[in-house]
């Protein structure tokens, strides 16, 4: 595992779409309390640590085992604000209190089936590639390809990937004959702190982590939670034991 690294756990109040989202209870306990577990179950980290402007996130946060130095400032914490704001600040804080760590990671609660294992893999390819990259970013398969995605223009749509103008348009192409793409999920991310010190989360070397599963779904929306809800009740998916949070 990388020297010196510390979990980053996202937790804004606001949300819109699931309204208390982080809080609310998935299997009989708040949605956070899975990344906090796999984090400290993965082994990977020296600290786990909590970012939220919400006093009851702080408080269940801390319950299952992170550390909430402060609540986020309110600047921070808009569903707007860019990730780099808030890694920033925490990372800051962290240093003005005499600790630094070589490396960070974002862990969000969102994707509840992340587990400790799957951290540990993150971590033996993020280690593999050492200072030649800057970050790593969990990835998918992408199902819905952009050559066949298009924005709109008053009456008419345009296709969102330039056209070359020669043979067939992607729109008309086979999936199987286009080109792999893959799209982010919001699982997983590691990088060098001095890449978020030069102003990045990501930085311009990163290499990838191909999620496997549940490992990179996410709940952005109400049918999210209910996939997720019917995922743990068929055995399709599995959550992070609890048992490092709560001793």
């Amino acid at each position: 595992m990388a020297a010196g690294a510390v979990a980053l756990i996202p937790a804004r109040a606001g949300s819109t779409r699931v309204p208390g989202k982080n809080v609310r209870e998935l299997d009989g306990h708040p949605l956070i309390a899975y990344s906090i577990a796999a984090a400290r179950e993965s082994g990977a980290f020296e600290a786990v640590v909590v970012s939220t402007d919400s006093g009851e996130i702080a408080e269940v946060a801390e319950r299952y085992g992170a550390e909430v130095p402060s609540l986020r400032p309110a600047e921070l914490a808009g569903s707007t604000s860019p990730d780099i704001q808030w890694v920033q600040h925490v990372l800051d804080e962290l240093s003005a209190a005499g600790r630094d760590f070589d490396v960070f990671s974002i862990l969000r609660p969102t994707s509840p089936f992340r587990t400790a294992a799957t951290i540990q893999r993150a971590f033996e390819v993020f280690d593999a590639a050492g200072e030649r990259c800057d970050s790593l970013r969990a990835v998918r398969l992408c199902q819905e390809h952009p050559g066949k995605m298009w924005t709109i223009d008053g009456e008419l749509m345009q296709p969102l990937l330039e056209q070359s103008g020669e043979g067939v348009p992607t729109h008309s192409r086979q999936y199987q004959d286009l080109p792999t793409v893959y799209v982010q999920d919001s699982s997983l991310e590691i990088a060098w702190s001095s890449v978020a010190r030069a102003g990045s989360i990501a930085g311009d070397r990163i290499v990838p982590f191909l999620s496997e599963g549940y490992e990179g779904f996410s709940i952005d929306y109400p049918a999210d939670w209910q996939e997720a809800e019917q995922a743990i009740a068929d055995g399709t998916a599995e959550l992070p034991s609890l048992e490092a949070a709560l001793r």
